[in-house]
């Protein structure tokens, strides 16, 4: 039996999750890979987590330069997206939260209404994301 394709690897881990948490994870992901056709999925960390898929110059791996994106869950079912270098964004929506030294960057999403009022906002900020990868 072969092993499940990345694709499918992210769909059985969403689908083991409480309904409600499951529904918010799979509108997340709809909504982060319709941005860019150039956006893929994987499970990285334990986690649904996204990456861009594209040419790009060379870089170091701990820099995280193709990671977009991860999921990380909170006992209340809120999703909490992690961009490893979001810092390195020019946020003009104010979705992003946090000042960590790291670069990381965070966006709560509570739920899928939640994620009806962010949505535009979040997409806004992987386009700004996408347009400083270095090709």
């Amino acid at each position: 039996m072969s092993k499940p394709s990345p694709t499918e690897q992210v769909t059985s881990h969403i689908t083991k999750m409480e309904t409600e948490t499951a529904q918010t994870m799979q509108a997340i992901r709809e909504a982060i890979l319709e941005t860019d056709n150039e956006i893929g999925e994987h499970i990285k960390w334990n986690s649904p987590a996204f990456y861009y898929t594209g040419e790009m110059k060379e870089f170091d791996a701990k820099e995280y330069k193709r990671d977009l994106v991860v999921y990380n869950l909170r006992k209340n079912g809120d999703v909490i997206l992690v961009f490893p270098t979001g810092a390195t964004i020019n946020d003009t929506t104010g979705i992003l939260e946090g000042n960590y030294t790291d670069g990381r960057r965070m966006v709560t999403i509570k739920n899928k209404a939640d994620l009806d009022v962010k949505k535009q906002a979040l997409q806004t900020v992987i386009k700004q994301w996408l347009s400083l990868i270095e090709k």
